[in-house]
């Protein structure tokens, strides 16, 4: 990466590892057959596709699931909601899930509310960003055959309490716990075996946009959304892409021999931050809680975050004002919104989200050239 960028939008996507682009293009020149052909090419890939897996589930800690690759976070999410809930709605058509996930799941439960009758109790999230387990416990109903909860906030970072939702669910054997993990994933310690269904995005975690993979409990059952050859037990139809299940492999593996070392470097890039958010608090509203340093989100009080963002971008300074999934839809977020309660805080917001790429020499000169901004932008 160019030496006079500074990448601070980590949360929308990662810069590949070297080690996995070259895992990807030695894969696509030696392991080319397809895994479903029964020649030595084909048994050969299909080999690798199996280690492959193999190696996720053990770096996740959950060797006894199914794992269905995928092209990603949104592919998963669909398969694990439409799929579960399609399959199962002989046993309920109820779902419940909070007010802050991802569009991805958000979309996908309207789809199941408008064209196949579910009802959705949505929960609401406290001024941390967090749900209350009392507020889960109550909406359940005989009827409710899915909870849906993410596990981290890709906007404001937020960590739900994934044990205590477990417990609760636990005690009801038509309920499925699924989480949308794509923040979580090779950053924040997270024991995996509390959730049924679970999913993973390669380019959020320095491996490939395009690469992803739904894991769940064996005794889930789907229904496939994409049919075809049968390829990955029936579920997802479709040419297996091997060299794209490799390089996933390695960067959870990369991610995971680092993790500790990672989360203590990006969590002194959160304190220098938070520590001048706070210092600055007549010009800043802090939207995150900052027990995840991956992802710290504020709101300008008093200019436009919008401008901020194009001022930073000038200097060659890389953030984002919203989540990338909607920006180009909405100017508002509706996160913020929902945690604030303000429809300005929520239409100027500003999130900064890291990797084990940045630096502190980075930090400190997004600081300083933050600080130079506001200071010279109009007032509204």
């Amino acid at each position: 990466m160019d030496k006079n960028i500074i990448y601070l939008d980590n949360a929308s996507t990662t810069r590949p590892f070297d080690e996995v682009l070259e895992t990807y293009e030695k894969a696509n020149k030696e392991y080319f057959g397809n895994p479903s052909s029964i020649h030595f090419f084909g048994v050969e890939s299909s080999n690798l596709f199996s280690k492959a897996k193999a190696q996720i589930q053990k770096y996740l800690k959950v060797e006894d699931y199914d794992l269905i690759y995928t092209s990603g976070a949104t592919e998963s999410i669909n398969l694990a909601i439409m799929g579960y809930c399609l399959k199962n709605q002989n046993r309920g058509k109820h779902i419940i899930t909070s007010v802050y996930e991802h569009p991805a799941v958000l979309e996908s439960i309207k789809q199941l509310q408008d064209f196949y009758g579910f009802s959705i109790t949505y929960l609401s999230i406290d001024n941390s960003g967090h749900i209350s387990l009392d507020e889960l416990q109550k909406a359940i109903k005989n009827d409710t055959i899915l909870v849906s909860i993410m596990a981290v906030n890709n906007e404001i970072g937020s960590i739900n309490n994934i044990k205590g939702i477990k417990e609760i669910t636990s005690k009801y054997s038509k309920v499925c716990f699924f989480s949308d993990t794509t923040q979580a994933i090779g950053k924040i310690a997270l024991d995996y075996s509390c959730l049924d269904m679970f999913v993973v995005s390669g380019h959020k975690i320095h491996g490939l946009k395009g690469t992803g993979c739904l894991l769940k409990r064996k005794n889930i059952n789907l229904l496939p959304l994409n049919n075809g050859g049968g390829q990955q037990d029936g579920i997802r139809s479709g040419t297996i892409d091997v060299p794209g299940a490799l390089s996933l492999a390695k960067a959870i593996r990369l991610n995971y021999e680092s993790i500790s070392d990672n989360f203590k470097k990006v969590s002194n890039f959160r304190d220098k931050i938070s520590s001048f958010l706070k210092e600055n608090h007549d010009k800043y509203e802090i939207n995150s809680s900052f027990e995840n340093p991956y992802i710290i989100n504020f709101s300008t009080k008093h200019v436009k975050s919008s401008v901020v963002v194009e001022a930073l971008s000038n200097k060659g300074i890389y953030v984002s004002s919203i989540s990338a999934c909607h920006s180009k839809k909405e100017k508002i977020s509706y996160v913020v919104e929902e945690l604030k309660h303000d429809k300005k805080l929520a239409m100027n917001t500003v999130r900064v989200s890291f990797s084990s790429d940045n630096n502190e020499e980075e930090i400190s000169l997004f600081i300083k050239e933050l600080q130079t901004i506001v200071g010279e932008i109009r007032n509204d």
